[in-house]
């Protein structure tokens, strides 16, 4: 069995990467990764000598390239990660999320449907749902729940998803997609709350929080993230939607200050800035449909979970440090002889 995992360089993909080369090892599993901004080879160092393992670099919104991998590597399944993915850069340049999300995703779909892909399966978000009132802790997103989106990135995943469910329809390509809460863990990108927070915390520096940090998010670790897609791509109905939720509800200033008691910081730190424009005030996802047709449950709560997380950050002070300092970027170049620059 060949599976492509797109942005697998990525903290979700990278970690689902990881999951896959050691639980399957008879499976190939080929990871196709632009390496744009958060893309990051040093995640993967603990897999990239495994003999069922590879790296390919490349865009997915490039359709010459794409039917060309697909055409070389016939692959079974594909998990597409790929996706510009920050919020705050959508807001700045929305462009290039419909290029890499809206657009990328088509031409996968067209690849998949061209070479018989057994199962497409799009990593999707809960941010498609907008969001929902904080006094209202009743109410919760579904499956069925419309999609109303807040910002360009939720938008362009939105639009993504109802092309996958297109393709489906219209092709009777086998798809699936799952909608995430927010994931945290190891390998996160230091721009995102939680790493942020760490980081900054541990160099005794302000730590900048939106607003009165009473937004609300449902915290999900990503390993139990990873499981889930791996129910999903092997037991999941085609053309169903699936919601990954953690039961972890937290406001922002809850998971600030978690962190801080963890670290022996003082709340001190914590500097509120002005809000981002159109911030959803709180997302919550019922996976009871997850949870009931495949068995799949979380192994975290969050207590445990950002326990390991923050253990796993100061015992790899490496591999965030070397993306602040930007030399992260430098390892593809010495790994494949090119300029990551270029």
């Amino acid at each position: 069995m060949k599976i492509l995992v797109t942005g697998g360089a990525g903290f979700i993909g990278g970690n689902f990467v990881h999951h896959m080369v050691k639980k399957y090892p008879e499976d190939q599993i080929i990871n196709l990764d632009l390496l744009t901004y958060a893309g990051n080879l040093e995640t993967l160092k603990p897999v990239e000598d495994k003999p069922n393992y590879k790296f390919v670099r490349g865009d997915i919104a490039d359709r010459d390239f794409v039917m060309d991998l697909f055409d070389k590597e016939r692959p079974d399944y594909v998990v597409n990660f790929a996706a510009e993915s920050h919020v705050d850069r959508s807001i700045t340049d929305p462009g290039v999320f419909v290029r890499t999300n809206v657009m990328g995703t088509q031409v996968l779909l067209d690849a998949s449907k061209e070479y018989g892909v057994k199962r497409y399966h799009q990593v999707s978000t809960d941010e498609v749902y907008g969001d929902l009132p904080l006094d209202r802790p009743d109410l919760f997103f579904h499956e069925d729940t419309p999609l109303h989106t807040s910002s360009p990135y939720s938008s362009s995943k939105a639009s993504a998803d109802l092309f996958v469910l297109a393709y489906e329809r219209t092709y009777g390509l086998p798809v699936t997609i799952s909608r995430c809460s927010n994931n945290y863990g190891p390998y996160h990108f230091p721009e995102k709350l939680i790493p942020l927070i760490i980081s900054r915390a541990l160099a005794d520096e302000k730590l900048p929080v939106y607003g009165k940090g009473e937004n609300v998010r449902d915290w999900l670790h990503v390993s139990d993230h990873c499981e889930a897609i791996d129910l999903i791509i092997h037991k999941g109905k085609p053309g169903e939607v699936y919601n990954v939720g953690g039961h972890n509800e937290k406001t922002n200033l809850e998971v600030v200050k978690t962190i801080l008691k963890a670290l022996h910081k003082p709340e001190s730190l914590i500097e509120f800035v002005t809000d981002r424009p159109g911030h959803d005030l709180r997302y919550a996802i019922d996976p009871t449909k997850l949870e009931t047709e495949l068995g799949w449950k979380p192994k975290y709560t969050f207590e445990t979970g950002i326990r390991q997380t923050i253990d796993w950050y100061l015992e790899n002070r490496e591999w965030w440090e070397n993306i602040i300092s930007g030399e992260y970027a430098n390892y593809f170049e010495k790994m494949y002889g090119e300029d990551l620059s270029e």
